[in-house]
Protein backbone atom coordinates (compact mmCIF):
# COMPACT_ATOMS: atom_id res chain seq x y z
CA UNK A 1 0.00 0.00 0.00
CA UNK A 2 1.22 3.48 -0.91
CA UNK A 3 0.29 6.33 1.43
CA UNK A 4 0.53 9.86 0.11
CA UNK A 5 -0.86 13.36 0.52
CA UNK A 6 -2.31 15.41 -2.32
CA UNK A 7 -3.87 18.83 -2.81
CA UNK A 8 -6.85 19.24 -5.11
CA UNK A 9 -7.37 22.79 -6.33
CA UNK A 10 -10.98 23.86 -5.88
CA UNK A 11 -12.75 27.20 -6.24
CA UNK A 12 -12.33 27.64 -2.47
CA UNK A 13 -8.66 26.71 -2.15
CA UNK A 14 -6.55 23.59 -1.68
CA UNK A 15 -8.47 20.51 -0.63
CA UNK A 16 -5.83 18.41 1.10
CA UNK A 17 -6.38 14.66 1.08
CA UNK A 18 -4.65 11.60 2.43
CA UNK A 19 -4.69 8.77 -0.08
CA UNK A 20 -4.11 5.07 0.45
CA UNK A 21 -3.41 3.36 -2.87
CA UNK A 22 -3.38 -0.42 -3.01
CA UNK A 23 -3.87 -1.00 -6.73
CA UNK A 24 -5.05 2.06 -8.64
CA UNK A 25 -5.74 0.21 -11.88
CA UNK A 26 -7.68 -2.76 -10.53
CA UNK A 27 -9.22 -1.92 -7.18
CA UNK A 28 -12.31 0.21 -6.59
CA UNK A 29 -12.09 3.55 -4.81
CA UNK A 30 -13.66 4.53 -1.51
CA UNK A 31 -14.08 8.09 -0.24
CA UNK A 32 -13.98 8.36 3.55
CA UNK A 33 -15.87 11.41 4.85
CA UNK A 34 -14.58 12.47 8.27
CA UNK A 35 -16.47 13.21 11.47
CA UNK A 36 -16.47 16.62 13.18
CA UNK A 37 -13.19 16.17 15.15
CA UNK A 38 -11.57 16.11 11.69
CA UNK A 39 -8.42 14.58 10.25
CA UNK A 40 -6.31 12.62 12.71
CA UNK A 41 -4.33 9.41 13.09
CA UNK A 42 -7.40 7.41 14.06
CA UNK A 43 -9.16 8.11 10.76
CA UNK A 44 -6.04 7.32 8.76
CA UNK A 45 -5.79 3.95 10.48
CA UNK A 46 -9.41 3.27 9.57
CA UNK A 47 -8.66 4.12 5.94
CA UNK A 48 -5.71 1.76 5.99
CA UNK A 49 -7.99 -1.01 7.21
CA UNK A 50 -10.39 -0.42 4.33
CA UNK A 51 -7.51 -0.29 1.85
CA UNK A 52 -6.06 -3.56 3.19
CA UNK A 53 -9.31 -5.25 2.14
CA UNK A 54 -8.78 -4.45 -1.54
CA UNK A 55 -9.59 -0.77 -2.02
CA UNK A 56 -7.98 2.54 -2.82
CA UNK A 57 -9.09 5.10 -0.25
CA UNK A 58 -9.25 8.89 -0.23
CA UNK A 59 -9.62 10.83 3.02
CA UNK A 60 -10.43 14.50 2.26
CA UNK A 61 -10.04 17.27 4.81
CA UNK A 62 -13.57 18.64 4.71
CA UNK A 63 -12.56 21.64 6.84
CA UNK A 64 -9.82 22.76 4.44
CA UNK A 65 -11.47 26.15 4.06
CA UNK A 66 -10.60 27.00 7.66
CA UNK A 67 -7.66 24.79 8.60
CA UNK A 68 -5.66 21.59 8.42
CA UNK A 69 -4.84 18.69 10.72
CA UNK A 70 -3.57 20.08 14.02
CA UNK A 71 -4.46 23.61 12.97
CA UNK A 72 -8.23 23.90 12.99
CA UNK A 73 -10.31 26.69 14.63
CA UNK A 74 -10.80 24.32 17.58
CA UNK A 75 -8.56 22.02 19.60
CA UNK A 76 -8.81 18.43 18.43
CA UNK A 77 -7.92 17.31 21.95
CA UNK A 78 -9.55 19.83 24.26
CA UNK A 79 -13.02 19.68 22.67
CA UNK A 80 -13.60 16.48 24.63
CA UNK A 81 -13.58 18.29 27.97
CA UNK A 82 -13.66 22.01 27.16
CA UNK A 83 -17.10 23.40 26.24
CA UNK A 84 -15.57 26.44 24.54
CA UNK A 85 -13.57 24.22 22.19
CA UNK A 86 -16.54 21.93 21.70
CA UNK A 87 -18.70 24.87 20.63
CA UNK A 88 -15.97 25.99 18.22
CA UNK A 89 -15.97 22.52 16.68
CA UNK A 90 -19.75 22.47 16.40
CA UNK A 91 -19.68 25.90 14.76
CA UNK A 92 -17.10 24.68 12.24
CA UNK A 93 -19.28 21.66 11.52
CA UNK A 94 -22.42 23.74 11.01
CA UNK A 95 -20.62 26.18 8.74
CA UNK A 96 -19.62 23.31 6.45
CA UNK A 97 -22.64 22.99 4.21
CA UNK A 98 -23.98 20.14 2.14
CA UNK A 99 -23.43 22.24 -0.99
CA UNK A 100 -19.76 22.73 -0.12
CA UNK A 101 -19.10 19.02 0.19
CA UNK A 102 -21.01 18.15 -2.97
CA UNK A 103 -18.84 20.67 -4.81
CA UNK A 104 -15.68 19.24 -3.22
CA UNK A 105 -16.70 15.73 -4.22
CA UNK A 106 -16.72 16.78 -7.87
CA UNK A 107 -12.98 17.42 -7.61
CA UNK A 108 -12.37 14.13 -5.84
CA UNK A 109 -14.27 12.21 -8.51
CA UNK A 110 -12.33 14.02 -11.23
CA UNK A 111 -9.09 12.99 -9.51
CA UNK A 112 -10.21 9.37 -9.40
CA UNK A 113 -11.15 9.45 -13.09
CA UNK A 114 -7.69 10.74 -14.01
CA UNK A 115 -5.89 8.39 -11.64
CA UNK A 116 -7.63 5.16 -12.58
CA UNK A 117 -8.82 3.74 -15.88
CA UNK A 118 -11.11 1.18 -14.25
CA UNK A 119 -14.84 1.80 -14.47
CA UNK A 120 -15.76 0.37 -11.10
CA UNK A 121 -18.35 2.12 -8.98
CA UNK A 122 -17.14 4.16 -6.02
CA UNK A 123 -18.01 3.57 -2.37
CA UNK A 124 -18.56 6.35 0.14
CA UNK A 125 -18.74 6.22 3.93
CA UNK A 126 -19.42 8.99 6.42
CA UNK A 127 -19.43 9.23 10.19
CA UNK A 128 -21.26 11.69 12.45
CA UNK A 129 -21.60 15.02 10.59
CA UNK A 130 -20.81 13.31 7.29
CA UNK A 131 -23.95 11.21 7.30
CA UNK A 132 -25.67 14.13 5.63
CA UNK A 133 -22.83 14.52 3.17
CA UNK A 134 -22.78 10.95 1.90
CA UNK A 135 -26.54 10.96 1.37
CA UNK A 136 -26.30 14.19 -0.65
CA UNK A 137 -23.31 12.99 -2.66
CA UNK A 138 -24.86 9.60 -3.28
CA UNK A 139 -27.85 11.37 -4.81
CA UNK A 140 -25.93 14.02 -6.76
CA UNK A 141 -23.45 11.54 -8.22
CA UNK A 142 -25.73 8.53 -8.52
CA UNK A 143 -24.08 7.45 -11.78
CA UNK A 144 -20.69 7.08 -10.04
CA UNK A 145 -21.54 5.94 -6.52
CA UNK A 146 -22.19 2.23 -6.04
CA UNK A 147 -22.42 1.93 -2.25
CA UNK A 148 -23.22 4.37 0.55
CA UNK A 149 -22.67 3.84 4.28
CA UNK A 150 -23.41 6.17 7.16
CA UNK A 151 -22.69 5.55 10.83
CA UNK A 152 -24.55 7.62 13.43
CA UNK A 153 -25.09 10.23 10.72
CA UNK A 154 -26.26 13.66 11.83
CA UNK A 155 -28.78 15.94 10.07
CA UNK A 156 -29.90 13.41 7.48
CA UNK A 157 -33.43 14.63 8.17
CA UNK A 158 -33.96 18.33 8.94
CA UNK A 159 -36.54 21.02 8.25
CA UNK A 160 -34.11 22.93 6.03
CA UNK A 161 -34.42 23.29 2.26
CA UNK A 162 -31.19 21.35 1.74
CA UNK A 163 -32.13 18.41 3.97
CA UNK A 164 -30.55 15.23 2.55
CA UNK A 165 -33.73 13.17 2.98
CA UNK A 166 -35.33 15.19 0.19
CA UNK A 167 -32.89 13.54 -2.22
CA UNK A 168 -33.68 9.98 -1.16
CA UNK A 169 -35.37 9.01 -4.41
CA UNK A 170 -32.38 10.18 -6.48
CA UNK A 171 -30.08 7.58 -4.97
CA UNK A 172 -29.34 4.48 -7.04
CA UNK A 173 -26.69 2.82 -4.88
CA UNK A 174 -27.30 0.36 -2.10
CA UNK A 175 -27.33 2.33 1.14
CA UNK A 176 -26.69 1.26 4.71
CA UNK A 177 -27.66 3.65 7.53
CA UNK A 178 -26.53 2.62 11.01
CA UNK A 179 -27.40 4.43 14.22
CA UNK A 180 -26.61 4.21 17.90
CA UNK A 181 -29.37 3.15 20.25
CA UNK A 182 -28.85 6.31 22.32
CA UNK A 183 -27.77 9.44 20.49
CA UNK A 184 -28.49 13.06 21.45
CA UNK A 185 -27.50 14.04 17.91
CA UNK A 186 -30.12 11.75 16.36
CA UNK A 187 -33.10 11.68 18.74
CA UNK A 188 -35.73 8.96 18.45
CA UNK A 189 -38.31 11.18 16.74
CA UNK A 190 -35.81 12.09 14.00
CA UNK A 191 -34.73 8.48 13.60
CA UNK A 192 -38.34 7.46 13.05
CA UNK A 193 -38.69 10.07 10.30
CA UNK A 194 -35.53 8.76 8.65
CA UNK A 195 -36.90 5.22 8.77
CA UNK A 196 -40.17 6.34 7.19
CA UNK A 197 -38.59 8.33 4.37
CA UNK A 198 -35.92 5.85 3.34
CA UNK A 199 -38.13 2.79 3.75
CA UNK A 200 -40.57 4.28 1.25
CA UNK A 201 -38.09 4.71 -1.58
CA UNK A 202 -37.57 2.29 -4.43
CA UNK A 203 -33.92 1.97 -3.53
CA UNK A 204 -32.15 -0.77 -1.61
CA UNK A 205 -31.78 0.74 1.86
CA UNK A 206 -30.94 -0.98 5.14
CA UNK A 207 -31.38 0.81 8.46
CA UNK A 208 -29.93 -0.73 11.60
CA UNK A 209 -29.83 0.30 15.24
CA UNK A 210 -26.78 -0.90 17.18
CA UNK A 211 -28.12 -1.98 20.57
CA UNK A 212 -26.28 -0.83 23.66
CA UNK A 213 -24.39 1.93 21.91
CA UNK A 214 -24.07 5.71 21.95
CA UNK A 215 -22.81 8.19 19.37
CA UNK A 216 -19.23 7.45 18.29
CA UNK A 217 -19.21 3.75 19.16
CA UNK A 218 -16.94 2.82 16.23
CA UNK A 219 -14.01 5.04 17.25
CA UNK A 220 -11.49 3.46 19.67
CA UNK A 221 -10.47 6.84 21.11
CA UNK A 222 -14.01 7.75 22.18
CA UNK A 223 -15.38 7.13 25.65
CA UNK A 224 -18.42 5.63 23.90
CA UNK A 225 -16.36 3.01 22.04
CA UNK A 226 -17.88 -0.48 22.05
CA UNK A 227 -15.48 -3.06 20.62
CA UNK A 228 -18.09 -5.62 19.56
CA UNK A 229 -20.22 -2.96 17.89
CA UNK A 230 -17.19 -1.48 16.18
CA UNK A 231 -16.16 -4.84 14.76
CA UNK A 232 -19.72 -5.43 13.59
CA UNK A 233 -19.62 -2.03 11.89
CA UNK A 234 -16.49 -3.13 10.01
CA UNK A 235 -18.16 -6.33 8.90
CA UNK A 236 -21.24 -4.49 7.64
CA UNK A 237 -19.20 -1.82 5.87
CA UNK A 238 -16.85 -4.18 4.06
CA UNK A 239 -19.67 -6.55 3.08
CA UNK A 240 -21.56 -3.60 1.58
CA UNK A 241 -18.54 -2.50 -0.42
CA UNK A 242 -17.54 -6.01 -1.51
CA UNK A 243 -20.90 -6.94 -2.98
CA UNK A 244 -21.44 -3.61 -4.76
CA UNK A 245 -17.97 -2.55 -5.90
CA UNK A 246 -15.97 -5.67 -6.66
CA UNK A 247 -18.15 -7.33 -9.29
Amino acid sequence: MIRDEIDLITTDGKLDCDIFITNEKEYPYVIFYMDAPAIRKELKEMCERIASNGYNVILPNLFYRVGTEGNYPFSQIEYKYNKVELNKMISTMKNTTNHMIVEDTKYILDFISKKSSNKKKIGIVGYCMSGRFVVCCGAKFSNRIGAIASFYGVDIFTNKQDSPHLLANDIKAEMYLAFAEKDIWVPVNVLEKIKTVFSNTNNKVSIEIFKGTDHGFAFPSRSTYVKDASEKHWEKLLDLFDRNLKS
